[in-house]
């Protein structure tokens, strides 16, 4: 590194410092948050940098009442107004980061000609056809760069109804709050657990009450994703019908004993593996999928290790019980991997409950990444 390079880079950290220790009043500085419309409420993060780097400045939630409207996607649940204005209210919410829902958008990967995003646009518009069902004229769409291959660049993308972007707008402008981003949980979630610059090639499994996502991610980057239909709350009905008890007599068997087999509990395991093999059996199926790609397609690299992130990932067992079945390492992820050293802070959060605001955290992590 030359002086001159050495004194800029002297300037840069001044500047930082500068900026980080007189900084603007929050009112001034309208201060970004990340907002999840999760299957369970309305999440919210909001991040503060500190000397060392980034702490959570704090973590909310409004959960969905029993009575939400079954059958529906979370962000069309009449109560996400309403949450949503109180969040504002009581929380001094100005401006957010806002989570499309996966099930409602098409991830799509393309290559196209160009040196520039709007010569890729340009090229994606002329197949976007071909990369969403829906009529073009319908679809509203943001794509990046992958890989350079010759003339061609790959990029990935993922296109929605412009119906839905509008909707989403105008449902947190009623609030109160200004969208200051949108994006899909898909490119939110692997910012939150793999550390900036991590290039590797991961398998996230985020297990929700009601559904499990699986996501092949590149560069932290998603490349193939799918919902099932099947969450924690099918471990916590299989306990239920098992031991003949109430759910919330199930929910802490579940928390107690999970994959752990003790004495006797022969029944007990099959009851449980029945329920997660259908997870097992559908990652299997993704990977043989992705490897056969590998072979011949650029791009695609073996799968280093999977992630279990999600409020049900914490299943006693599962980690030990997945990674004999893929014959891969598998770990509860770390959604505050870009953050100060732990050394510096600890989380205000409980480390199990913090598995359920990875999309919100990527969110608000877009700000500073």
């Amino acid at each position: 590194m030359s002086v001159d390079n050495r004194v800029r880079k002297s300037g840069n950290i001044a500047s930082r410092e500068f900026a980080i220790q007189f900084a603007p009043p929050t009112y001034l500085s309208q201060p970004t948050v990340g907002i999840d419309i999760a299957a369970s409420g309305v999440k919210a993060v909001k991040l503060v940098e500190k000397m060392h780097g980034l702490e959570l400045d704090y973590y909310t939630e409004e959960k969905f009442p029993a009575s939400s409207v079954p059958g529906i996607s979370p962000d069309e649940q009449p109560e996400v107004g309403p949450m949503l204005a109180k969040l504002a209210k009581e929380r001094r919410i100005h401006t957010a980061n806002v989570a499309l829902p996966e099930a409602r958008g098409y991830l799509f990967e393309a290559a196209v000609d160009g040196e520039n995003m709007t010569e890729w646009s340009t090229g994606i518009e002329q197949h976007l056809d071909e990369c969403v069902p829906l009529p073009p004229a319908d679809v509203a769409f943001d794509a990046v760069p992958f890989l350079k291959e010759g003339t061609k660049t790959h990029m990935i993308g993922l296109g929605c109804a412009r119906r839905l972007v509008d909707d989403t707008i105008s449902r947190f402008s009623s609030a109160g709050i200004s969208v200051r981003s949108l994006e899909s949980e898909l490119f939110a979630l692997p910012r939150a657990l793999l550390a900036r610059g991590d290039k590797e090639t991961v398998l996230i499994v985020d297990i929700g009450k009601m559904s499990t996502k699986l996501l092949i991610v590149s560069n932290r980057l998603p490349r193939l994703a799918t919902t099932l239909d099947v969450g924690g709350h099918a471990f916590t009905l299989a306990i239920q019908k098992y031991f003949g008890v109430t759910e919330d007599e199930a929910r802490q068997v579940k928390s107690e004993q999970g994959l752990v087999a003790g004495t006797n509990s022969g029944e007990y395991i099959a009851a449980m593996l029945s329920t997660v093999s259908v997870i097992r059996d559908e990652l299997l199926r993704r990977i043989d999928y992705w490897d056969m790609h590998k072979a011949t397609t650029p791009g695609y690299e073996s799968i280093s290790r999977t992630i279990l992130v999600g409020r049900n990932a914490n299943l006693r067992g599962l980690p030990e019980y997945l990674e004999t079945a893929l014959k891969m390492p598998v770990e509860l992820g770390d959604v505050f991997v870009n953050f100060a050293p732990r050394a510096d802070w600890v989380p205000s959060i409980d480390y199990l409950d913090s598995l359920g605001f990875g999309t919100a955290i990527g969110l608000a992590l877009r700000n500073y990444m």
